[in-house]
């Protein structure tokens, strides 16, 4: 039997307070393009709660978030499920609302490849414009029939993954009584009526997709809630595990490029692994928007994704099946554990960690050691998470900051000194800058010298 039983309260989905919608940008707020060549999109100027006077080059500017083609992030759900595993049919899905939702795949990606093999797991995904989250668990029992397992999921398909965590107690606690109680889906049909959202058909928009809505900056303002369901902080352990090559994953983050990651079951912290490397990419400067355009994270994928993953130009996801290795035409990195490689030699160059990187890795353990001081001589509790995260969108900014000052200039030249004030190395990150501008169509003449060349 499940050790702990089904205690939600009947309408109290959520786990904590519901994170405010960020302010309305200005209309008439300045906005700040690409130089000659530009290619990225403009954005307006983050929403004033008070005038500083002058940003220092340390300084983070900050806003409370962007949401792509939408104007509110919306707290709603399109859809809950219950898939099973059926000895004899497989994974299908049991029950839903509403009846007559398309939820075809959603039997596989909310019950990841391997799954039988532990007791529980939290999942991910994508499905069409939707993302879904679904929770796992593998209880005994004593039955032929059933092989001597219940398996199942119970998952929600929203149109924000940024709010899904919030139901993932509620789910956890759903999955534990669909194990214990099968075909009770009272609670499931109240919470779905709580918290359904309508879909309507509009004009030139083919029926029900709604808007889909990005990911936000990360800041102080929209983050502490996100720890409830992070295990001791998600982006700390993120960095812990990969090391050093925290920066190599950066770098592929801010050139949008297609970075698969492969483990085992269990497969939740996977997917928050996902969501950190949309994070390294986060940018507050006008005219760059609140993150890398175009750099989705489609978190669990199988192989019923493979249509899906060939049209994207870029993304971040994660896998429990092997055989995506051998699938090269849909990735540019592929991450095995702590093993991060590429097959395009193009990008072989960005694999090696130069000593600029060795000095922002040291820096940053530098702050977390601060921050864990400060944490015990003074009567505060800063965040450990908004401090990796502000110290890579600081990071960008300068970056982007520098190069769009060059690109505005009279002679466009990028030198070996603009390289070191962004904090990179003049040689050894030049592969990683060529790139970097042709990513964003940032019009400048890079003048460092290539010393494999004479």
């Amino acid at each position: 039997m499940v050790e702990r039983g089904d205690a939600a309260p009947l309408l109290r989905w959520a786990e904590g307070p519901a994170v405010s919608p960020p302010l309305a940008p200005d209309p008439q707020a300045g906005v700040r393009g690409w130089g000659g060549g530009g290619g990225g999109r403009a954005a307006a100027e983050p929403p004033r709660r008070r005038e500083p006077e002058e940003l220092g080059p340390s300084q983070v500017l900050l806003q409370p978030g962007r949401l792509e083609l939408g104007d509110v992030e919306e707290d709603q759900v399109v859809a809950v499920f219950v898939v099973p595993f059926d000895p004899r049919s497989g994974n299908m899905v049991e029950w839903c609302l509403p009846q007559d939702i398309d939820l075809e795949g959603v039997e596989f990606k909310s019950m990841a490849s391997g799954s039988h093999k532990i007791q529980s797991d939290f999942i991910y995904f994508r499905k069409g414009p939707f993302f879904g989250l679904a929770c796992f668990a593998n209880m005994p029992v004593e039955s032929e029939l059933e092989r001597g397992a219940r398996m199942k999921s119970v998952g929600i398909l929203s149109p924000s993954y940024t709010l899904l965590y919030r139901y993932m107690h509620f789910l956890e606690n759903q999955v534990r009584h669909q194990l214990e109680t099968p075909g009770h889906y009272s609670r499931l049909a109240a919470f779905y009526e709580d918290k359904k959202r309508v879909l309507h058909a509009s004009p030139g928009r083919g029926g029900s997709l709604p808007p889909v809505y990005w990911l936000p900056s990360i800041h102080r303002y929209m983050y502490p809630e996100m720890k409830i369901t992070h295990p001791a902080g998600c982006m700390s352990q993120f960095i812990k595990f990969f090391g050093e090559q925290i920066l190599i994953l950066w770098k592929f983050a801010l050139l949008r490029k297609r970075i698969l990651i492969f483990s085992p079951p269990p497969v939740g912290v996977v997917c928050y692994r996902v969501y950190c490397c949309c994070c390294l990419a986060n940018v507050s400067l006008p005219g760059i928007g609140g993150t890398v355009p175009e750099s989705k994270p489609f978190f669990y994928v199988n192989v019923a994704d493979i249509e899906s993953l060939e049209v994207e130009v870029s993304y971040v996801a994660c896998t429990t099946e092997k055989i995506f290795e051998e699938k090269r035409e849909l990735y540019d990195v592929y991450v095995d554990n702590q093993n991060v490689k590429t097959h395009h030699d193009h990008l072989q160059p960005l694999l090696r960690i130069n000593s600029a990187d060795r000095e922002k890795y040291r820096r940053l353990n530098e702050q977390r050691q601060m921050l864990l001081y400060s944490q015990e001589v003074e009567d505060c509790n800063p965040c450990e998470e908004d401090l990796f995260v502000l110290f890579f969108l600081e990071q960008n900014n300068r970056i982007f900051q520098t190069l769009l000052e060059v690109s505005a200039s009279q002679d466009k030249t990028l030198t070996a000194e603009h390289a070191r004030g962004m904090g990179l190395d003049p040689q050894g990150d030049r592969s990683f800058l060529m790139d970097l501008l042709e990513a964003y169509g940032i019009d400048v003449m890079l003048v460092i010298d290539n010393p494999c060349c004479p």
